[in-house]
């Protein structure tokens, strides 16, 4: 049997966010567990360890965008030997400043009280890359879509737990799995230096940037995004 394949989705967004990816990854298992709304990480991390069982998976490659990336380094800490890869892209290894938390915060505090309508406004600006912003105006209403149907009381709570993330540097150079790094050239959020920072630390990585895509480079670029993540399991298996 192929390797499983875990595809852990971004913030605010739901496990759809992948279903360009579904073809990507062919005769692979796979599983996209819903993780947001959790109270912590570590609480995601868990469930997702869960739903694995419950298919009786030992291993995956454990794909992750944002908050997904966020919560690999939650399973590594749990469980490194459940992997067989890992692929981090649009995401980084240090905690929030203490600006960045006080902010989410805030937005957990505002979405309580109003719901979601203000929340594209603004986060849209830095979830998107400025291509697809003036280029692909049907990809920023899906995107804008997507965040409004969000449920309030998860998105706050998801927020609180970025806000509240620990520190995964330490954990970077105890990576003893192949990892690919992925990013969008356009990513303001989590931008290129970051990620070459990140797969430096990692002893087995290799990274790549993708044009014209921002934060969600596997919406904004899925061909490049597919090319690389098929690659990289071709070359796992």
């Amino acid at each position: 049997m192929s390797v499983p394949v875990v595809l852990l989705h971004a913030f605010p967004y739901s496990p759809a966010m992948w279903a360009g990816q579904l073809e990507a990854v062919k005769g692979h298992p796979v599983l996209s567990p819903d993780i947001l709304g959790f109270e912590s990480l570590e609480s995601a991390a868990a469930h997702v360890l869960v739903e694995m069982d419950n298919l009786g998976w030992q291993k995956a490659v454990f794909v992750g965008l944002s908050m997904g990336g966020y919560v690999i380094f939650r399973l590594w800490n749990l469980e490194p030997e459940r992997f067989a890869g890992m692929v981090l892209a649009d995401t980084r290894a240090t905690p929030d400043t203490p600006e960045a938390a006080r902010s989410r915060l805030e937005q957990a505090e505002r979405i309580r009280l109003e719901g979601m309508q203000f929340f594209p406004e603004a986060t849209l600006k830095g979830h998107l890359g400025v291509t697809t912003h003036a280029c692909r105006p049907e990809l920023v209403a899906r995107v804008r879509q997507a965040q409004l149907e969000a449920d309030p009381s998860r998105v706050a709570r998801s927020l609180e737990a970025l806000a509240a993330r620990p520190d995964s540097v330490p954990l970077l150079s105890s990576i003893s799995v192949p990892a690919l790094v992925l990013v969008g050239e356009e990513d303001t959020l989590t931008p290129p230096a970051d990620a070459r920072q990140m797969a430096a630390q990692i002893p087995d990585s290799r990274m790549l940037i993708l044009p014209e895509a921002g934060h969600l480079s596997n919406l904004e670029n899925p061909k490049a995004f597919n090319t690389a993540l098929r690659g990289f399991l071709a070359e796992l298996y």
